[in-house]
């Protein structure tokens, strides 16, 4: 008898974090980190200077004004058109689809379709969809870690490409959700590794952001433009937790669980008839994504740049006013951003995070003026839930919910968890909305051939 083959020795990762090309690779993780969170800065600066131009500075120059109620529709009709062939005929197809959620995973973006992942965010993010900068950085500093270890060495080995793309991807977020270790545990959660694969990846990971939270920083001081980090500067005072509110944060789990389907399945459901014509459907979608944001300015008075754009922005502001507004102007601006953020979702280029957060933060301000709930428990329970509901990663949700409430975040961290809980349980009972079968590609003709992967993605 032939003696059986020796089995291939199986990967053991201890013994590369103590290897000399691990360490080779923690140094070029931090050198890398600083040209990465440059150029995230300077993409985030000229989405901010290009929002700030469009929406406040060219209407006092042509109008002589604030911008009007109407102002908004028609560069939401130019934001859908400029992503739609962007996405329509550069590679790439723009990055994934924030319709499917936060997702890692896939391999990074090669050179060629970074081009277009920029310019589609860019579009979506300057001219007023609802997602946020977080999904593209994510790809953009993956793509640029992996196309620097290519150029340094073409025949670098998967794992070191891997490694310098999550990396990069650390680094391109390493401020943005307030703190560095916030945006690593996003990733880290999403991809969905742990162990010592865990640590393998998150070193380099962790020094990048380092570096790229201290270039963030250095670059806010030099320039001036802000650090683009969440940060909610008046916070409510916490109150120990209650059965009362502990009660409220499991209805507040069952409704951010259902507001994140009805909002998931319009962003699903539309996915088919974008692609019968991604450029004129998108181009529709965004001239409905203006009129809900003109609808909710002449119904309530309050500017339309409240449905636009991420929220991030605009949340500390939400919070530090919360008194001031209404019930009946809360759940008319939970309505109109739910309704733009599922029409963005549907066909734009972007992130989830921060529109949830910001939904969330208005259902708890709306729900802060239940008997026995106070404002610091429901803003926390409102971001909590609905972030477990569109994001799907209930540690990430918790910490995002928490750490921004600052020291008063551990005070309502019982109920947050509760929220965050029911809301993650009930999102997967749920059936998935949407059509059962995925969307078919762009168009008739030409395009019809493209493999069905890329319908998924796109």
């Amino acid at each position: 008898m032939s003696e059986p083959a020796a089995s291939p020795p199986s990967f053991d990762p201890a013994v590369v974090i103590r290897s000399r090309a691990y360490i080779s690779a923690l140094v070029l993780a931090a050198v890398l980190g600083v040209p990465i969170s440059v150029i995230a800065y300077g993409f985030l600066a000229l989405v901010a200077a290009v929002q700030q131009y469009v929406f406040v500075g060219l209407p006092e120059q042509v109008l002589g004004g604030p911008a009007p109620a109407w102002w908004p529709v028609p560069w939401l009709v130019l934001c859908g058109l400029l992503t739609a062939l962007t996405i329509r005929y550069l590679p790439g197809t723009g990055g994934h689809s924030p319709a499917f959620g936060f997702k890692t995973g896939g391999g990074p973006p090669s050179g060629r379709e970074l081009v277009g992942i920029v310019l589609a965010a860019l579009t979506t993010l300057s001219l007023g969809a609802v997602l946020g900068p977080e999904g593209p950085l994510i790809a953009i500093g993956g793509g640029l870690g992996a196309l620097a270890v290519y150029l340094a060495k073409k025949d670098a080995p998967p794992m070191a490409l891997t490694i310098m793309a999550s990396a990069g991807s650390f680094a391109a977020v390493s401020t943005l959700l307030g703190s560095p270790v916030l945006g690593a545990f996003l990733i880290m959660e999403a991809a969905g590794i742990g162990g010592m694969t865990l640590s393998l990846m998150a070193l380099p990971g962790l020094l990048a952001s380092g570096v790229g939270a201290l270039v963030f920083v250095g670059l806010d001081g030099w320039t001036g433009l802000g650090s683009f980090s969440l940060a909610l500067p008046v916070v409510p005072p916490a109150v120990p937790p209650t059965l009362a509110t502990l009660g409220w944060a499991v209805i507040m789990g069952g409704v951010g669980a259902l507001l994140g389907w009805l909002i998931r399945w319009v962003g699903l459901s539309l996915r088919p008839v974008v692609h019968l014509n991604r450029v004129l459907v998108t181009s529709g979608l965004g001239l409905l994504i203006g009129l809900a944001a003109m609808t909710y300015q002449l119904i309530s008075g309050n500017s339309f740049t409240q449905v636009l754009f991420s929220g991030q922005d605009a949340l500390p502001d939400l919070v530090e006013h919360a008194t001031d507004y209404s019930l009946a102007a809360l759940l008319l601006l939970i309505a109109c951003k739910a309704l733009a953020y599922g029409l963005s979702l549907s066909a734009f280029r972007g992130g989830p995070v921060f529109p949830s957060m910001f939904i969330g933060a208005a259902l708890g301000i709306a729900a802060s003026g239940l008997p026995g709930m106070n404002l610091a428990a429901g803003l926390g329970m409102g971001m909590g839930a609905m972030c477990a509901a569109m994001l799907r990663l209930p540690l990430t949700s918790t910490l995002l919910a928490t750490l921004l409430l600052g020291v008063d975040g551990v005070a309502v961290t019982p109920q947050v968890v509760v929220a965050v809980a029911v809301a993650f349980v009930i999102s997967n009972v749920l059936p998935v909305p949407g059509p059962k079968a995925p969307a078919a590609p762009d168009a008739v003709g030409k395009v019809r051939r493209r493999a069905a992967s890329r319908a998924d993605n796109d």
